[in-house]
């Protein structure tokens, strides 16, 4: 399996013109951070920092008790479509006291993915209506921690998500499967602004 040091170097093609922004968000610990390391092509860059004992007093740590380390601002990852195309990808941190960086993260974003925890479907709330606000659209992937084993239909009524809103399951430590995705997320935003070119009366977000 190929490592993040052995892709720190991977050059950025001189026909690359297409840079799309994704954020990948979710509650504390879900993988995010996980996520970008696993799909990136370069070293991602990540800011994670030790945590401290005035951080787990502020921070919920259901669930996550093994976690050492935070994200403090964002991690930094790209990947590569094809020739033309190139993915930038923008883990945001989980914690509470971080979300005011999420509206700033969302500015430009043609879309983003939802990390969920079966074991903390609650901690994903917040992402979902942050994104539904800014009208960015979004997959949802539930990262498999071994947690409840819950059908599609009552993880989408949990989260009272859209029925037009992709549900998968994916585990954030491989790549292929962080991959697949990105490919859906992709594959979604491009059938969204299809329907709405067929649709003039239906509001557009432009592509940046």
């Amino acid at each position: 399996m190929d490592s993040a040091t052995s892709r720190a170097s991977a050059p950025l093609g001189a026909s690359a013109d297409n840079g799309l922004k994704i954020v990948i968000v979710g509650g504390f610990g879900v993988g995010k951070t996980t996520m970008v390391r696993s799909v990136s092509e370069i070293r991602p860059l990540n800011t994670e920092e030790t945590m401290t004992q005035a951080g787990a007093a502020v921070d919920d740590l259901t669930g996550v008790h093994a976690k050492t380390t935070t994200t403090v601002a964002f991690d930094f990852g790209r990947i590569t479509l094809d020739a033309r195309n190139v993915l930038y990808l923008f883990g945001a941190p989980g914690q509470e006291r971080f979300w005011f960086l999420w509206d700033r993260l969302f500015q430009g974003t043609l879309g983003a993915v939802v990390l969920v925890d079966t074991r903390r479907i609650d901690d994903s709330w917040y992402a979902i209506d942050r994104l539904e606000r800014h009208g960015t659209p979004f997959v949802v992937a539930l990262n498999d921690f071994g947690g409840p084993d819950f059908a599609p239909a009552q993880i989408r009524e949990a989260l009272d998500l859209d029925p037009h809103v992709p549900l998968l399951r994916c585990d954030a430590r491989s790549r292929e499967s962080a991959k697949e995705v990105l490919i859906t997320l992709v594959e979604h935003v491009y059938a969204r602004y299809a329907a709405g070119a067929a649709d003039p009366a239906r509001p557009t977000q432009e592509l940046v």
